[in-house]
């Protein structure tokens, strides 16, 4: 009798074995701004490529950090869920989920905080920037996904550390984006 019962058991636990996770959460990306031209996805991946390889392209310069770790965000859901991205590399997309983990981390954004909700915020933190009102900028990073005073947030935006994860993969992500993954 044990023996059926632990086969009965198994066989009753094998489908929540095999239910996939959901898929991670994703953003959206605006539709407007003179500084988004063109594809979304690749502005995303060109931004963070860019961004992360270096840490001095982005050295006082808050709001191309700003948009960078909001492509990361963006990107690390997307890559994973839209059609277009289907075929790219599984271990990229993954990568892309690391690299938003760490850059929240860098920046003390919540781990689980809607993806909306800091994407949305990092742009407008770089529009108020690029618009020369620090106050609008800071507002915009006061709300509950971000855990550090909004002044320290700034600071950390214009003085990003260097961040390996996601340095490798937006180095991936823009590989595997233009079909080069193989040269790496």
């Amino acid at each position: 009798m044990p023996r059926r019962s632990a086969l009965f058991l198994i066989c009753c636990l094998l489908p929540l074995a095999c239910t996939p996770e959901p898929p991670p959460d994703t953003a959206r990306l605006p539709a407007q701004g003179g500084w988004l031209l063109g594809d979304p996805d690749v502005w995303a991946i060109n931004q963070a490529q860019w961004a992360f390889a270096d840490p001095g392209r982005t050295l006082n310069r808050p709001e191309e950090a700003a948009r960078a770790a909001a492509a990361v965000d963006y990107l690390a859901g997307h890559l994973s869920t839209a059609p277009r991205w289907a075929a790219m590399n599984p271990l990229t997309k993954l990568e892309m989920l690391r690299a938003r983990e760490e850059v929240r981390q860098a920046l003390g954004i919540v781990p689980n905080a809607p993806s909306q909700l800091v994407v949305t915020s990092l742009l407008a933190c770089a529009a108020a920037l690029a618009d020369n009102n620090p106050a609008w900028a800071l507002a915009a990073l006061r709300n509950p996904a971000f855990t550090l005073p909004a002044e320290q947030t700034l600071h950390i935006l214009a003085n990003m550390p260097f961040l390996r994860t996601t340095n490798i993969a937006t180095m991936h992500a823009g590989a595997d984006g233009m079909g080069m993954r193989d040269r790496f």
